[in-house]
């Protein structure tokens, strides 16, 4: 009898393995309820889809800009020719409301591609420059029509009421032509 004892005390004994088993099952009843309730929160297909935007940039000359759209938001994407490139450099010195080096709002690697949200920081309005024949502004950038905010080439603000300089996204370059922004 005393073997029986030893070997109940040394081994797993029957109420151990009914703890064990209790246990497993409450461990796996748990994650088969959490994991439905964690993949509800994940976003659908759709807002997956939108959360990104490729733009081709093969086709845009210098000088040139092109309007996308980038979370339902106006995105504009400009090609700068040299002169404007040597213009907002030379006034990555001047005294501005939000200083920004046109560098900085190119993104490293990048040496003439200015990718914008078309959004006025002061009110949300559109502003204009971005299409052919449109009003650009006192600097040669952008002009908002609402309260008259303008912008220079790389979208700093220089006058008006708005408080910063257009929204520069997170972008990449998918390729050689084509830009991933989000």
């Amino acid at each position: 009898m005393a073997s029986t004892a030893d070997s109940a005390q040394d081994g797993v004994r029957r109420r151990d393995w009914i703890h064990i088993a209790a246990l497993s099952t409450a461990g796996v009843g748990g994650a088969s309820v959490l994991f439905p309730l964690i993949s509800q929160m994940a976003p659908t297909a759709n807002v997956l889809a939108a959360s990104t935007t490729d733009v081709d940039v093969s086709a845009i000359e210098p000088g040139q800009s092109v309007k996308a759209t980038f979370r339902d938001q106006p995105l504009f994407v400009k090609r700068l020719t040299p002169e404007e490139i040597a213009e907002a450099q030379a006034d990555d010195a001047a005294q501005m409301r939000d200083p920004q080096t046109l560098a900085e709002r190119l993104g490293e690697g990048n040496s003439d591609i200015l990718v914008n949200l078309g959004v006025c920081t002061h009110l949300g309005c559109v502003p204009l420059g971005a299409g052919e024949g449109e009003e650009k502004g006192e600097f040669g950038g952008y002009f908002c029509p609402c309260h008259g905010s303008h912008y220079d080439v790389a979208g700093r603000i220089r006058k008006g009421p708005a408080p910063s300089n257009l929204a520069v996204p997170e972008f990449e370059f998918a390729s050689e032509s084509v830009i991933r922004v989000g």
